[in-house]
């Protein structure tokens, strides 16, 4: 589905293969979407011709930009629905209007192209609108996750430069408490029920203030509300920018689990060949079998780059409608949603696989419909997706990528019959390697860091030209900090995290490796292994297990050893009611060491 984007093949590859290790030649050689040289030999050019997946995309001429993206679907998908929140909907044609008219406030209220829009909301209608507004006003959407403290709120506010805000009453308190807002001159409150209709609207409003009493007293001086912001300006009044493909969109922040918070500045030409690599995979499995009638459920945070992509832009590329469930942690709430919609592909991470097959009202749902179950944003425990697959008929397809690699970077073939444990093969148009400590690639089958390379690949880290420079290799490679293993046929499994590895008497210990293994255990509801000090092995593993039943720290010691060879089995066992996680459901083991004492 590449049609009408004025396309042509693009190959900067000598850019980026002779790309220095210094600040301005990153900037410089990713201002760009690279196409990289793929060799003739890579293993994984085989799975492509196996699964009819195009091996290459065809990048659009660079004058282009995600605006022709819009307006071609806006145009094509007219009155078919775009996004769903709680039971009301959106179509393209409304979306266009309503996005239109955002980016003529914006506009009027003297901000300019290349300005950053904060935009700090969970998966309600106005984040799409917001979010395309900012985008088609040629400005840069800025994703703030809404459950950030006011601490971590004035850090992404100060570091992004955002001018304005667009934020739920929700979180205005936080706001008001951050003690630097940094450059913001313009605040937008929404609620829950702003676009929900005039009488809904209303009822949920007033529950959520006075009834769950969700809204912490605020007060923002001269902020307006989002539907002032909505009817302010008449679409009308638009006026079109001139952007390319080199033009910044998005300032996704990384997690900020290894230190602070780093805005990853995503170009239009990241975004679109992103669009068009996950569009490849699609196609080689559904391309004449996706209608008007399919529903993605978004139940993973917009603000997240996962989301973003897979539920936000590319269902918007594809034309199939978006389920948004504001609250994802009320699994009741979403089963009953998925019960109505029947999903076709349900985008998600272990997390929320593994709370919903625990949940016996799932097993009752009707899964007819359903298409294709995706993975990502951290490891499919094989448990978890076992039993996904007994439930729903359908394996859980995983995949790969980073808030700096738009994101995704490698992805299984739709059609696999079984869960592999592994991320995939690469997407097209990425050469992928690994290497060991010394930048060397490592041989087939041994363990090294995932380096990448391709059109998805950020321009850099906003305000850290040091850390860019550091986090590509002397050949262009952008360092993931991930440890995989490559196969023969190029499917690549991931290991750990290099900041997560165990040590014990000099052996490698890779916390994944034991969650996995612990988590058989039909007690382990899930798990997180960290290392712990010890006088004569240097560390040893230690697990919180969350449980259920009566299990004992004897009984998964024992069951520990007859699943790890003796320097990986867990020396230590810790009950806790709950994990920390992420917002997308990401184990923080940073967070577990802190409870020990490490960190």
């Amino acid at each position: 589905m590449t049609d009408n984007i004025n396309k042509k093949t693009t190959d900067n590859s000598a850019a980026t293969d002779d790309k220095a290790n210094t600040t301005n030649d990153v900037y410089q050689s990713n201002a760009f979407p690279t196409m990289p040289t793929i060799d003739s030999d890579s293993p994984w050019l085989s799975a492509y011709e196996r699964y009819s997946i195009d091996a290459t995309i065809e990048m659009p001429e660079d004058n282009t930009s995600l605006l022709d993206v819009f307006e071609r679907n806006f145009s094509r998908y007219g009155q078919k629905p775009a996004y769903i929140c709680m039971g009301s909907s959106i179509t393209f044609k409304q979306l266009d209007l309503d996005s239109r008219q955002i980016a003529s406030y914006l506009q009027s209220i003297g901000l300019v192209a290349g300005d950053k829009v904060g935009v700090m909301m969970p998966n309600v209608l106005q984040y799409p609108v917001v979010a395309l507004g900012i985008i088609r006003a040629g400005m840069v959407l800025v994703n703030v996750n809404p459950l950030y403290t006011s601490r971590e709120l004035s850090h992404q506010l100060h570091d992004s430069g955002a001018k304005a805000l667009f934020i739920v009453e929700n979180f205005a308190k936080t706001y008001q408490e951050a003690e630097d807002k940094g450059q913001v001159e313009h605040v937008v409150v929404c609620t829950i029920g702003d676009m929900l209709g005039t009488i809904k609207g209303a009822v949920v409003n007033l529950v959520a203030r006075h009834v769950k009493k969700m809204i912490p007293a605020y007060g923002i001086p001269n902020s307006v509300s989002f539907k002032h912001a909505l009817n302010a300006e008449s679409a009308s009044k638009y006026q079109r920018p001139e952007l390319n493909l080199s033009d910044v969109a998005l300032l996704q922040y990384t997690g900020g689990t290894t230190g602070v918070a780093k805005g990853a500045m995503l170009s239009h030409g990241n975004l679109v060949a992103n669009m068009l690599q996950v569009s490849a995979l699609m196609n080689s499995a559904f391309d004449d079998d996706i209608d008007g009638r399919d529903v993605i459920l978004t139940a993973l945070p917009l603000y997240h780059v996962f989301s973003f992509m897979v539920c936000g832009m590319c269902s918007m590329y594809q034309g199939y409608a978006s389920l948004l469930i504001p609250n994802p942690r009320d699994l009741d709430g979403l089963i009953k949603e998925m019960a109505k919609y029947k999903p076709a592909f349900i985008p998600a991470v272990n997390t929320l696989f593994n709370g919903l097959v625990h949940k016996d009202n799932f097993a009752d749902l009707d899964f007819s419909n359903l298409k294709a179950s995706i993975g990502g944003g951290m490891s499919v425990l094989p448990s978890v997706a076992k039993e996904w697959h007994k439930i729903t008929g359908l394996p859980i397809v995983e995949g790969y990528g980073l808030s700096e690699t738009s994101p995704v970077v490698a992805f299984n073939p739709m059609t696999i019959a079984e869960f592999t444990g592994k991320i995939g093969i690469p997407a097209p148009s990425t050469d992928i390697v690994l290497i060991d400590d010394d930048e060397n690639i490592v041989a087939m089958g041994d363990r090294g860091e995932i380096c990448v390379k391709g059109p998805q690949v950020m321009i850099g880290y906003q305000n850290r030209p040091k850390e860019t420079a550091e986090s590509f290799t002397a050949s262009g490679y952008f360092k993931t900090g991930d440890i995989g293993i490559m196969d023969e046929k190029g499917f690549i499994k991931i290991v750990d995290r290099k900041k997560d590895m165990i040590l014990v008497s000099g052996f490698n210990v890779y916390p994944n490796e034991i969650e996995e293994a612990m988590s058989e255990h039909p007690a382990v509801v899930e798990c997180g292994a960290i290392g712990v000090p010890n006088d004569d092995r240097g560390e040893e593993p230690k697990l919180f297990v969350v449980k259920k039943g009566n299990v004992t720290e004897k009984e998964l010691l024992e069951y520990g050893k007859k699943q790890l060879t003796g320097y990986k089995r867990p020396r230590h066992i810790q009950f806790v009611d709950e994990l920390p996680k992420s917002n997308v459901g990401k184990i923080l083991r940073k967070e577990l060491r802190k409870m020990e004492g490490l960190e």
